[in-house]
């Protein structure tokens, strides 16, 4: 069977032409050109997603290893230009795939990192001094929890999930264990699921080492309400 040359399979993947009928009733019925057109489209629909990013982190190595092995693999260049013309133009793309792939793979690994970084936001340099998982208490679902990290910095990092709706506002603080009455207000939880709170300076964590996330009125009091959702113990 009569494959559609590599380059046309490109240019359709990229949708910068549109198939013609006779392109189209090929795809239906040849197995091989529909792979090779839809690895293609996974190329290029993951390029699309990462466009927009900039500073991207380096690749592992074994990413550009593929690579340069996939452009190793490719045969030489044909000089003689009669052999060129007799020789079909179809056997370029087994090498063509392989290349595509380690690209891909390299496009993958870069945008899960950058991903991961963006929606975290997350430095991968930060260093973390103490750490904590919150569970919810026995009055809160149990799908409620968290992480808390303690940065170098002075900041502290809280992640939260699934809590409950409230007509005032979530508020984090740190709690003596052996006394629950101490505490130390860190700050409010904003409209989304993780924030960076500023730490008091002189924060003693070995003392205050529970950290708790209430539920709090709108009433003007700056004490706790003593509705807490969320609650779990610094480690280092």
């Amino acid at each position: 069977m009569q494959h559609l040359d590599p380059d046309r399979l490109v240019l359709l993947a990229l949708s910068e032409e549109l198939e013609e009928l006779s392109e189209s009733d090929h795809l239906v019925t040849c197995a091989s050109c529909r792979h090779e057109m839809r690895a293609l489209r996974e190329v290029a629909e993951i390029g699309a997603e990462v466009q927009d990013l900039r500073d991207l982190p380096a690749p592992p190595e074994h990413i550009w290893q593929a690579v340069a092995e996939g452009i190793a693999a490719a045969p030489a260049p044909v000089t003689d230009l009669a052999e060129h013309r007799a020789r079909p133009r179809r056997p370029r793309s087994r090498w063509l795939m392989p290349v595509l792939a380690a690209a891909a793979a390299a496009i993958v690994a870069v945008a899960g990192t950058v991903t991961v970084e963006r929606f975290t936001g997350r430095d991968a340099g930060e260093r973390v001094t103490a750490q904590a998982t919150l569970s919810p208490l026995a009055t809160v679902p149990a799908s409620a929890g968290g992480d808390v990290r303690v940065l170098a910095d002075g900041q502290l990092r809280i992640d939260v999930r699934n809590l409950p709706l409230t007509t005032g506002f979530h508020e984090v603080w740190l709690l003596d264990p052996d006394d629950t009455t101490k505490m130390v207000a860190i700050g409010n939880l904003p409209d989304r699921p993780e924030a960076v709170l500023p730490l008091p300076p002189g924060t003693d964590l070995n003392r205050y080492r529970l950290v708790d996330v209430s539920d709090e009125p709108h009433d003007g009091d700056a004490a706790h309400s003593g509705n807490s959702l969320l609650r779990g113990t610094l480690t280092k």
